[in-house]
């Protein structure tokens, strides 16, 4: 497997300063990898503890580190219940001569276990998948209402390709093989299933939230509706909700909100959803349409856990059946729309008109042919393929 420094490397580095670090993001994303190396090519005498280690979890619990450790490692920590008031009490006591590193495949920004606040104490980072912009190189330059600026080097579209087949998950992506992926695929919701969310979550029926995981790949780029899962699978409402939130905390899916603006008769209600490993949704129209989501919750993440803007993705609906993919915002200003088209190269209306009508500066239709290129001033819609368009996110 392929080892570089992930594209949070010297921000984790920078914030280790001040700052305790957490990095959350989902299970096999690379976070312990991005911790030791950070470890090995920058600290004299690192300490790597993982609470799943019995050994490791004895020496986490007494707090007493060697004298000479510049920097402690502590993996999967989340799943202390009262790792909130024992993490706090090391910084307090400690910072002055320790560095800290939290890494954890649950939210490790809002996973409510634990008392006391550590508001000030640290810093969050969310690590993402391998997308186009990191593996080509590219770097956050963008800021909130440039226009983004698309190097397009000459293995993006190679590096699209392969991350649209096999996800942007380490070891499925550069292993480049189809019987590798479909293995790690069963293994991967097994684990998470019963080694992550039974650890952590009172789940009744692991059967039927199998089942569940199985139902979200072809609503992928839908509106969700908990109604229909609710009758899918024989459970109340309440029951399904709280099955979605768990998916989504322990990082399977995430749910893009609507945007409302008094300009626009919008829907005030259901998300879409997509999943963080695209290589699972089997229609190439909607994995083309996750693939583009991830990579814009990648950009947003890193604008806010980097720079402190207040970045989010919502998508776009109004009342009369007027829809665009992707809305991204800053301070709930619009900053640019997305449009993905499978095949279509011709300028959407819908684009156009919410454009117009809430002037958002930027407007990008994004389509899956290589070679796509050009602008239509009437429209002012910039139409691009999308491993050109996405060569200018992060």
């Amino acid at each position: 497997m392929t080892f570089q420094k992930r594209y949070i490397y010297p921000l984790v580095i920078q914030d280790l300063g001040e700052k305790m670090v957490f990095v959350g993001g989902p299970r096999q994303v690379g976070k312990t990898t991005l911790a030791k190396m950070i470890a090995a090519q920058n600290f004299s005498h690192p300490l790597y503890l993982n609470w799943d280690v019995q050994k490791h979890k004895k020496s986490m619990l007494s707090g007493a580190f060697p004298d000479k450790t510049d920097l402690v490692i502590l993996d999967e920590l989340h799943k202390y219940y009262r790792w909130k008031n024992y993490i706090k009490g090391i910084f307090d006591t400690q910072r002055e001569r320790l560095k800290i590193l939290v890494t954890g495949s649950a939210r490790l920004d809002v996973y409510r276990r634990g008392g006391d606040s550590l508001f000030g104490r640290y810093h969050h980072y969310r690590l993402h998948p391998f997308s186009v912009g990191e593996l080509t190189g590219n770097r956050l330059h963008a800021q909130p209402g440039e226009k983004l600026v698309f190097p397009h080097p000459a293995d993006a579209r190679t590096h699209f390709e392969s991350l649209l087949r096999f996800s942007g998950f380490p070891e499925p992506l550069f292993k480049q093989n189809e019987k590798a992926l479909r293995r790690w695929h069963a293994a991967y919701v097994e684990r998470l299933v019963r080694d992550e969310i039974r650890d952590l979550e009172t789940v009744r029926d692991l059967s039927a939230l199998f089942i569940l995981v199985d139902l979200i790949p072809p609503r992928v780029g839908s509106r969700l509706s908990l109604n229909s899962l609710r009758e899918d699978l024989e459970v109340a409402h309440k029951t399904v909700s709280s099955w979605v939130d768990i998916l989504e905390l322990f990082y399977y899916l995430f749910r893009i909100q609507p945007y409302h603006e008094r300009m626009v008769r919008s829907l005030r209600k259901e998300p879409k959803v997509y999943l963080w490993d695209w290589s699972r949704v089997e229609d190439p129209a909607a994995r083309l349409e996750n693939i583009i989501a991830s990579h814009l919750l990648k950009f947003t993440h890193l604008l806010h856990d980097a720079e402190g803007y207040r970045a989010e993705l919502f998508y776009l609906r109004d009342t009369q059946a007027r829809e665009v993919d992707f809305l991204v915002t800053v301070n709930r200003k619009p900053w640019f729309a997305v449009e993905v088209k499978h095949s279509d190269e011709e300028p959407s209306k819908h684009l156009a008109y919410f454009g117009d009508r809430l002037k958002i500066p930027f407007l990008y239709q994004v389509v899956a042919a290589a070679g796509v290129d050009f602008w239509d001033a009437r429209k002012n819609i910039s139409v691009m393929s999308a491993d050109r368009f996405l060569s200018g996110l992060v």
